[in-house]
């Protein structure tokens, strides 16, 4: 595919131009991050270390979710935070398109793996008896498998849209990050059928998604009726944690995409809530919310204490 573009860098203008605020965007981000990574992989190493935890499919597909995190925050985060030490922000190209690439990656195996997580509470809570039969490790591993493979076609998806693009103007992005409207506000060509493919793929994808998730989860709650009083509780409190991920994620990524390339003030706002934030926030919520997650991180770092001290 012959790529027109004359362009081989962009500008990023950031959250602010202004020195004061970007030194307190480099101190809070740089915060942000390493908790970010560090809340994410602390879960993933919990349940790899927690043979009851690993186990269990819900969890499973938890340590996944973390690792999505950890690598959706990577793709964005370090670079802001390289940027605002600088006056002027710049991006190749091709770091612009990785980078694209890598946040659509991510994002849509986040997708997958959260429809997943509810497909699981799903036959948990409505089917117990066929659970261990329905929710094998032969088909956690297949749902596995869709999750990576769904977001590398909607990665693929987004780059061949931005590859046909022809760049010979303006390379300003008023943006933190390369993303799809600020890419297409800069070419050289007209983008509307462009911009309603974009609609199409990325934000009625997350609306479509939304929705079948939220009915699920409305299945579920309805069939809470026949449980008792604990097995409510337990199931609502596991729910209850899958909820608000779900619209953390979801409800941002709709309100970004799933309308005409305008841009609005607090479009930034929006995005850093669903990039950085949102990863932030999910490993919080499953952890402050999971009682088995902190036992299991309990004895992890009494282990932990223990070598230490025979060291």
């Amino acid at each position: 595919m012959q790529n027109q573009s004359f362009i081989t860098e962009f500008v990023l203008l950031g959250l602010s131009q202004n020195p004061t605020v970007q030194k307190t965007v480099f101190v809070v981000f740089l915060l942000v991050y390493i908790a970010t990574i560090g809340g994410n992989m602390l879960i993933v190493v919990t349940i790899l270390c927690s043979p009851a935890l690993l186990g269990s499919p819900m969890y499973f597909f938890l340590a996944f979710l973390s690792f999505l995190d950890a690598c959706f925050s990577s793709a964005i985060t370090p670079k802001m935070i390289v940027d605002s030490l600088y006056e002027r922000k710049t991006i190749s190209y091709k770091g612009c398109m990785i980078q694209l690439s890598a946040e659509h990656f991510f994002g849509g195996a986040e997708m997958i793996i959260l429809t997943t997580m509810a497909y699981d509470r799903y036959v948990a809570i409505c089917k117990p008896l066929h659970y261990s039969s329905i929710m094998n490790w032969r088909l956690c591993g297949i749902l596995m498998g869709v999750a990576w493979t769904g977001g590398f076609l909607h990665s693929i998806i987004q780059i061949i849209f931005m590859f046909q693009l022809p760049f010979c103007g303006p390379n300003i992005i008023d943006h933190f990050i390369c993303d799809l409207y600020p890419l297409l506000k800069l070419a050289c060509t007209d983008t509307h059928i462009l911009g309603l493919l974009v609609v199409a793929t990325s934000g009625f994808m997350c609306m479509i998604i939304f929705c079948l998730l939220l009915v699920s989860y409305g299945i579920i709650l309805f069939s809470l009726r026949t449980h008792s009083a604990e097995g409510r509780r337990k199931a609502l409190s596991t729910c209850g944690s899958h909820i608000a991920v779900m619209v953390l994620f979801f409800v941002p990524c709709i309100f970004i995409y799933a309308r005409p390339p305008s841009a609005f003030s607090f479009d930034k706002v929006v995005e850093i809530f669903y990039t950085i934030l949102t990863p932030l926030l999910n490993p919080l919520i499953y952890t402050f919310r999971n009682r088995e997650v902190k036992n299991a991180i309990r004895k992890m770092w009494k282990r932990l204490l223990v070598v230490s001290d025979e060291k």
